[in-house]
């Protein structure tokens, strides 16, 4: 039998392109894009380079009408500084590099950023995809609505425009120019005005991001993951027995959490002895993590209490509390997860620690 030796080669060289293109493929699928405008795109770039699951951070000019514009023009055209971020998604998602945007920018000045003023300089998140949009817009409207800062978010969503590579000293600048990368962002105040802004709602921030990505397991999952009585407390309505249920008289010093969703709901802080034998509160401690329903169910008309991300069946409203609202939160154990303020931090739930200090 005669070998065609050229088709061999040939049909090794297709093997193995196939083998390179398919590898490639499938590792470029965990690699995506994001792009951040925060002002100064040094510090930008430095901030994101320090995150562990972040590939590349590349300074560069966006939004403008010019084509290939440079450090002398790109303000006259409209562009602002910008970077783009290629991250591993096995690692970090897109939520997170959100969280991580607001928390090192101003995001309630739309006039530049820190001591640097001008368009060229102001906050934007810009879009590459519907996904991005969605979830862009939810964390902005979940920061306005939450109430942690003071003002009115000014940073808009953006879809992303043609995105031009600053000069090559521009990049890495806080590697390569130390000093001077150090002063300038010492003398622009940016650190001590990013503290004035976020302080410790940095981690507020983490917990709503982790609470409103949450999404609901079905029904089968939810039986597997809960005991019975957690079960048919959060999925079906049910009432557990009274003084006979898992917090009605716990007295340590905690928060009390949604069971499913993890969603911080109250605090050992306004809890009190209603004598009803259930875990009574005389307020939320998130409001926002609270929903009231109309519940007609035994003949009568109540407040029924879920939980908004997991809407789970917490309990109902009553108008015989003490305090001067007079509201008791009557709250079934079933629905709950105790988490004790030793172990708040470790749990992720650090920002409520400044409740149990005193």
């Amino acid at each position: 039998m005669k070998f065609n030796t050229k088709l061999i080669l040939y049909l090794c060289l297709c093997t193995s392109v196939l083998f390179f293109t398919a590898f490639n493929s499938s590792n470029a699928e965990g690699i995506k894009k994001a792009l951040f405008a925060g002002g100064c795109f040094w510090c930008m770039e430095a901030d994101f380079e320090k995150i562990p699951g972040i590939i590349e951070v590349v300074s560069g000019y966006t939004g403008g009408t010019s084509i290939n514009p440079n450090y002398d023009n790109y303000a006259k055209s409209g562009h602002i500084e910008a970077v783009l971020v290629k991250y591993e998604t096995s690692v970090i998602n897109y939520r997170q590099l959100l969280e991580i945007f607001w928390v090192n920018i101003d995001p309630t000045d739309k006039d530049g950023q820190f001591c640097d003023r001008g368009h060229e300089y102001s906050s934007a998140v810009f879009f590459l995809s519907e996904e991005q949009k969605k979830l862009a817009e939810l964390s902005k409207i979940m920061i306005e609505k939450s109430g942690i800062l003071s003002e009115t978010v000014k940073t808009p969503i953006m879809n992303a425009e043609e995105f031009y590579k600053a000069e090559e000293y521009h990049q890495d600048y806080y590697k390569k120019n130390k000093l001077r990368y150090n002063y300038y962002r010492f003398r622009c105040g940016r650190d001590k005005r990013l503290e004035e802004i976020w302080g410790d709602k940095k981690n507020k921030l983490k917990i709503l991001n982790k609470t409103s990505s949450y999404k609901i397991p079905s029904r089968e999952e939810l039986a597997t993951k809960l005991t019975t009585l957690q079960f048919d407390v959060t999925q079906n309505d049910a009432t557990e027995p009274p003084f006979r249920n898992k917090y009605w008289n716990n007295n340590s010093e905690g928060i009390y959490v949604d069971v499913v969703s993890g969603e911080p709901l109250f605090s050992s802080t306004d809890k009190y002895k209603s004598g009803t034998g259930w875990p009574s509160f005389i307020k939320p401690l998130e409001a926002e993590n609270v929903v009231m329903k109309e519940d007609r169910s035994l003949f009568m008309v109540r407040t029924e209490i879920r939980s908004k991300q997991a809407d789970s069946h917490l309990g109902h409203l009553f108008n015989d509390g003490p305090g001067p609202l007079g509201l008791r939160y009557c709250i079934n154990s079933a629905a709950l997860k105790f988490i004790p303020k030793k172990d708040l931090e470790q749990e992720g739930y650090q920002i409520y620690q400044s409740l149990f200090n005193n």
